[in-house]
């Protein structure tokens, strides 16, 4: 039996049914994503006390759900507790019910997240391209591209908009209206924010298509102003379904917008530029003097952040709508279903939203969300179906003599081992020829495959190892409602790894809302106040007005470079500037001279101090 070629066994347009070839291909995509969760499961359990670094911030108060009595009155849990959307909060306590930590839990879920954005990814490029081997090729990028960033691995609310987004991108192009509205009211449980993109969609589809629900020949103004005109029979008007999604839509997002929340007002773009943690090396580093940087490349408002071309191989998605205008050297092209507009109307409504953003800062949170992971997920489509498109122009190039490239792709038959050329007989075996098209398909996928880990880290987890478990343990013994102070870096881990609350903490410095961060800014420029103040009675009033129990230092903590190396103070000028010149000039703090008395745990990096000592002073 003659072997089929390969070009067609690879690239030849197929149904999108449940075939040995798609089975093949999806099958093989979910081993990939298999293989990436692994790597990443391996680190997330390498170590007793590791934690993803935004876990620290979104799952920590979840552990109320093992235990009610953590955090009582703590201002931090009690603000991302409110800010945590309603499904997400929900599915962990859901897997706390059934004894799964929230921690455990948070390791457990990207690899699920994963595998469903990967099983959505392959059913939406069959959609577009019926060829299973494009489907594999996306999925691979789509993958690299989640696992070289912190999105999935963090099991936060912006996790779930590749799976949630994918879905409704795949039951869309299906049209299938009740799937559709399931992932709407999904997306509004988990990533709400999203919802928007959604908006501006349908509305770009029912103004912009033809036999629009909005029909009238009138100029713009009247256009825009006239009523809507409905035929008849809307259940068979083919924008039929994209009207349901956009009522739907708005009926969500209306739910959030009449809501006031616990810590409003957000905070306005006037008062952000007033405080140093939006410039320069500020916590929350937003502004910049640099307008190309600012609206184009800033991670945070930046139409194009870098990060969404991880791997740089998504960079490829431009080049879809060039080899869309040669289908006679691209034939692979003519196989694109009509719907591919669709990508284009999602970038648009990205863009939209993005300039809404802008115009309503920080109302709409941060400019940047609304176009870094829908381009990310337009990007490796496009980019799979530019990869199976160039490998099919490949496998049909003039290599060879024309009568072999026409034997290799199938559309003859040899005789013999033999083919003329210019009167002369050429041996060259058929099995020889082969073996061509099977490097060419081996340094492609080669390089699609094995390009993650020339780039390092692989897969980026940002994972946090706590280092003093001793630290961690001495806290856990103390009473459940302990509220420890302390300007020190590790401060951070302990909502985490001791179950006990802070006072302040850099990690926790979120300024979005100004109901939350204006009581924590206080709170942090009054304990640097008291840290480095020289007056005992002003430290021993600090304890009091926040009803500190332990005060946890650095064994450095009292010399200028500590200051000076710790970022996240510089934000809150000017009592670090004044502090660090008092140390600098040999002012010493009131805190050392009760160091040796009131000391209840120490180890090589840290000293804590119980405030009940402090007072008696």
């Amino acid at each position: 039996m003659r072997r089929k070629p390969l070009q067609n066994v690879l690239t030849q347009p197929r149904s999108t049914g449940l075939t040995v070839h798609v089975v093949f291909w999806f099958s093989l995509s979910l081993t990939i994503a298999a293989i990436y969760s692994g790597l990443a499961l391996r680190e997330a359990f390498s170590h007793a006390y590791i934690v993803q670094d935004d876990a620290r911030q979104h799952v920590f108060w979840m552990q109320r759900f093992i235990d009610g009595e953590l955090f009582p009155h703590d201002l931090i849990a009690d603000y991302f507790q409110s800010v945590a959307p309603v499904g997400y909060t929900a599915i962990y306590r859901i897997a706390a019910a059934f004894g799964i930590h929230p921690f455990l839990f948070n390791k457990l879920l990207p690899p699920i997240l994963g595998a469903i954005a990967t099983g959505y990814c392959f059913g939406i490029s069959l959609q577009l391209l019926p060829v299973p081997a494009a489907g594999f090729i996306t999925t691979v990028l789509l993958n690299q591209s989640l696992w070289m960033k912190d999105d999935l691995i963090s099991a936060t609310p912006r996790a779930f908009v590749y799976p949630l987004f994918l879905a409704f991108l795949y039951y869309l192009l299906r049209q299938s209206l009740l799937p559709c509205l399931a992932t709407i009211i999904l997306l509004s449980l988990f990533y709400p924010q999203y919802l928007l993109i959604f908006a501006a969609l349908f509305t770009l589809q029912l103004l912009t298509k033809k036999n629009s629900l909005i029909r009238t020949s009138a100029p713009l103004c009247a256009y825009l102003c006239a009523p809507l005109r409905f035929p008849k029979k809307l259940k068979q008007h083919p924008h039929y379904l994209s009207f349901l999604c956009l009522i739907l839509t708005i009926i969500a997002i209306s739910g959030y917008a009449l809501i006031p929340g616990k810590f409003d007002p957000v905070i306005t773009a006037t008062q952000a530029k007033q405080l140093p943690e939006f410039w320069g090396t500020g916590r929350s580093y937003f502004f910049s003097n640099n307008p190309w940087y600012f609206f184009f490349l800033s991670p945070r408002s930046g139409l194009l952040d870098v990060g969404f071309v991880r791997p740089a191989t998504l960079a490829l998605g431009i080049l879809l709508p060039i080899l869309c205008r040669y289908p006679n050297s691209f034939p692979l092209v003519k196989s694109i279903s009509p719907q591919i507009r669709i990508l284009t109307q999602i970038v648009w409504a990205s863009i939209l939203m993005f300039i809404l953003a802008h115009l309503l800062l920080f109302n709409l949170h941060l400019p940047s969300r609304y176009t870094e992971h829908s381009f990310r997920l337009i990007l490796s489509l496009s980019a799979g179906m530019v990869l199976t498109i160039v490998l099919d122009a490949i496998l049909r190039t003039d290599f060879y003599p024309p009568k072999l490239n026409s034997l290799i792709l199938g559309q003859g038959r040899f005789s013999d081992s033999r083919v003329k050329r210019n009167n002369n007989v050429e041996t060259r075996p058929y099995s020889k020829l082969r073996i061509y098209h099977y490097l060419t398909i081996s340094f492609i996928t080669a390089a699609l495959l094995f390009y993650p880990y020339l780039v390092k880290p692989f897969p980026l987890t940002k994972y946090k190892e706590g280092h003093f478990p001793a630290l961690y343990q001495f806290f856990q013994q103390q009473p459940k409602d302990s509220l420890i102070a302390s300007v020190s870096e590790e401060t951070d881990n302990l909502p985490t790894f001791a179950q006990r609350s802070i006072l302040v903490g850099r990690e926790y410095a979120i300024p979005y809302h100004w109901g939350y961060y204006r009581q924590f800014r206080q709170r942090t420029i009054d304990l640097i106040k008291a840290q480095y103040s020289s007056d005992l009675e002003e430290v021993k009033q600090f304890i009091q007005r926040y009803g500190v129990d332990f005060w946890l230092l650095d064994n450095t903590a009292f010399t200028p470079e500590y200051l000076a190396n710790h970022d996240w103070l510089r934000d809150y000028q000017p009592v670090t500037l004044e502090a660090q010149k008092r140390l600098t000039q040999g002012i010493t703090p009131a805190l050392t001279g009760v160091v040796e008395d009131c000391s209840v745990f120490q180890m090589e990096r840290f000293v804590v101090l119980q405030t009940t000592c402090i007072s008696k002073f």
